[in-house]
């Protein structure tokens, strides 16, 4: 199981990445990030609600065959930049990780 605290950090990332790939609803994101990532839906729209008032994503409607129209998800001009930025701050963070867990640990 991942600690609560690593899965929020990673979170934003994965959702910026998720809609970045195709626009999303709010139900059809939560099954595709919890795919991987065990999240509740209600972690998941505060975040999003956030990241559209921050002005990285943007909504629209579209009509569902299985109901009344969902509010998709996609990301904004700025949303492209903040993604390409947290990409890569994490490529940073990650192979610092990488270095103590190989490097370090290897010494014990």
């Amino acid at each position: 199981m991942v600690n609560v605290q690593m899965k929020k950090g990673a979170l934003e990332l994965c959702v910026l990445i998720v809609i970045s790939n195709k626009d999303q609803y709010g139900y059809e994101l939560a099954q595709n990030i919890s795919n991987k990532i065990q999240v509740a839906e209600g972690t998941l729209y505060p975040l999003l609600r956030r990241l559209t008032k921050e002005g990285y994503l943007e909504t629209y409607k579209a009509k569902s065959k299985e109901g009344p129209p969902r509010k998709y998800y996609s990301l904004s001009e700025d949303g492209e930049a903040y993604l390409a930025e947290l990409m890569e701050d994490w490529a940073v963070f990650s192979d610092a990780v990488d270095y103590f867990i190989k490097e370090m640990r290897s010494d014990e």
